[in-house]
């Protein structure tokens, strides 16, 4: 009877779940499938009940998540992961641009936990760091095989508590040491400045839920201004909410100009037209990328240099073209996994692949010291030529 009871717990923890993403709800269901065979998984459980030596020690509940966790892992995508209760809150909190820490995106490229992009005016950025920069080990501990959310919990902290981060940077020869104290983090949404007397500099760095009515309210006070023309910098932006990106995309896009193409697993695709004509259509831009330019920041460069031709100068984006769903368990804790794939509107793929600059320029450790940018000098040298 034992046997069969933990049987069904496990069959119910791993293959369901009650599940939530963005307002969208699955109904319950708990059926072993036909053609799944769990007898490997409870001969493994059996032997660890029969012959583990501390039997005191087991934790069984501790097993079951084990196993969730080991199921997530055996996806081999970066992207999904299982989270904790108290990791869905941490979260839920970079999604609403508020916390303690460092400030930056991490993720992981070729096995390897890095720096996506350093947020401005926060201690990771005032440390010296890069996006792209390997992070070796975190206070000590190295960071092979470590997912991005146990990371982000050994990087994250108390205000004024300090954190010890292993970097290995593309041109240097052995790895460095950057000790950091922690702040709090407060991602602003937007920055703009007029540039050459009619140029719009404009600046999103992260597209939380806050952007979309900022550059709501600034659009409507460039619109009163005489301006010829805009620079996008979406550099070290490592996305956010997808409908976001959308939204903002609409107001540089003709009506039914498509911004993204989504593809879920049955093949289907869904297909994110522009309704009606954007108030900044009419503008010529150039949109500024490098390789901390992720996800929703991807899918609006793509879209902008499909549709309106627009000239994209830095260096090649990360390439994370998935969309990823948060479905909570009964306990709180959520499968954080990929549900679709992303494709520019010419339909080409963004995951591991990222937007190519149609000027490539890289940002040197120089420029960074000496406060160049390159990059922000070729847009506006171009957006002068474009008619």
């Amino acid at each position: 009877m034992l046997k069969k009871a933990f049987l069904i717990i496990i069959i119910i923890l791993l293959f369901f779940g009650i599940g939530f993403s963005l307002g969208r709800k699955m109904e319950p269901v708990f059926e072993q499938p036909e053609e799944l065979d769990m007898s490997l998984f409870w001969q493994a459980w059996q032997i660890v009940q029969d012959n583990y030596v501390d039997q005191k020690e087991i934790d069984k509940d501790a097993l079951i998540r084990g196993a969730i966790k080991g199921m997530i892992s055996a996806l081999e995508d970066d992207h999904s992961v299982f989270l904790e209760k108290e990791e869905v809150e941490r979260f839920l909190q970079d999604t609403d641009g508020f916390f303690e820490g460092v400030g930056m995106e991490i993720g992981v490229r070729e096995n390897q936990l890095q720096v996506i992009a350093p947020l401005p005016d926060t201690p990771a950025e005032k440390a010296g760091l890069l996006s792209g920069d390997k992070i070796i080990k975190i206070d000590g501990k190295s960071t092979t095989d470590m997912i991005v959310e146990e990371a982000v919990s050994l990087i994250r902290g108390e205000r004024g508590t300090f954190v010890l981060l292993t970097i290995l940077r593309k041109d240097w020869k052995e790895p460095r040491d950057f000790q950091i104290q922690r702040d709090v983090i407060q991602v602003p949404s937007l920055q703009k400045e007029i540039k050459n007397g009619n140029i719009l500099y404009l600046r999103i760095f992260q597209f939380n839920r806050k952007a979309e009515k900022d550059f709501s309210q600034l659009v409507n006070e460039v619109l009163k201004k005489d301006i010829e023309g805009i620079i996008l910098d979406l550099r070290g932006n490592p996305g956010g909410y997808l409908q976001v990106s959308v939204n903002i995309a609409k107001w540089f896009l003709e009506e039914n100009d498509i911004i993204t193409i989504e593809q879920r697993r049955s093949g289907e695709e869904i297909i994110y037209r522009n309704d009606k004509k954007g108030q900044l259509s009419n503008y010529p831009i150039i949109v500024l990328i490098n390789k901390g330019s992720a996800s929703a920041a991807e899918i609006l460069a793509g879209s902008l240099r499909a549709n309106k031709n627009a000239l994209i100068v830095g260096e090649t984006s990360f390439g994370k073209g998935s969309v990823q769903s948060l479905e909570r368990l009964k306990d709180g804790s959520s499968i954080k996994i990929s549900i679709a794939k992303l494709f520019t509107p010419d339909k080409k793929p963004i995951e591991e692949k990222g937007i190519i600059p149609d000027y490539v320029i890289e940002m040197t450790e120089e420029d960074y010291l000496e406060q160049k940018d390159p990059q922000l000098d070729k847009a506006l040298e171009l957006i002068n030529k474009i008619d």
